[in-house]
């Protein structure tokens, strides 16, 4: 119930959105801008998020709405290890990675985000899979879509950035703490490794 319920809400959500990108009435402007209320409104008794952050998040996704898209990467040294960030925001363990900005491409974020927040030079390789979160999942209030990328070490010596508290290649069972669904892109990531690419990292 709780999820088809989500799932209700999603939508009336993305009809707001839309009309209040498209509308130049000023009656549909103010019926759109209810009808969006009345789903933060909703969302934050299911999330527990504050209704003003939600509010926020909404009215400043524009144009046609779409699941947010964002982007992790797995590197690997040569014994087979992950590098994982232990993170500053929620001081859970994660692979690195994070939003697709404006006028960005996935593989162009990708390589910005581990520049970002490990000081190194990758490429992307390949793309391991795609995750799906949909609404209510670990408390998001709307559906978002992560590319998980095989990447290979190009140049630098790692630095952590102030997002992460750690920094460092891990065995995956060293971890007990994850973030959200991070251990299964972190497992998803090693067995892509062990069956394409294992013995040719140089780091």
């Amino acid at each position: 119930m709780k999820k088809n319920y989500l799932d209700l809400l999603d939508k009336v959500r993305s009809i707001a959105q839309l009309g209040l990108n498209y509308t130049k009435n000023h009656y549909d402007i103010e019926n759109y801008n209810n009808l969006l209320n009345l789903t933060v409104k909703e969302y934050a008794e299911f999330t527990g998020l504050p209704t003003a952050e939600i509010t926020e998040r909404f009215k400043s996704e524009l144009g046609y709405i779409t699941p947010k898209i964002g982007v992790n990467g797995a590197i690997f040294n040569d014994l087979g290890q992950i590098l994982l960030e232990l993170r500053s925001d929620d001081k859970l363990w994660g692979v690195p990675g994070g939003w697709v900005d404006v006028l960005e491409g996935p593989e162009a974020a990708i390589v910005r985000e581990f520049m970002e927040e490990a000081q190194i030079v990758v490429e992307p390789v390949e793309i391991i899979k795609f995750i799906t979160r949909l609404p209510g999942d670990f408390n998001q209030p709307h559906t978002t879509v992560h590319i998980l990328y095989y990447c290979k070490y190009i140049s630098g010596a790692i630095v952590k950035s102030h997002e992460s508290l750690e920094l460092s290649f891990k065995n995956m069972d060293e971890i007990i703490n994850w973030h959200r669904d991070h251990k299964a892109m972190a497992a998803a990531a090693l067995n892509y490794y062990k069956t394409h690419f294992e013995g040719q990292n140089n780091l």
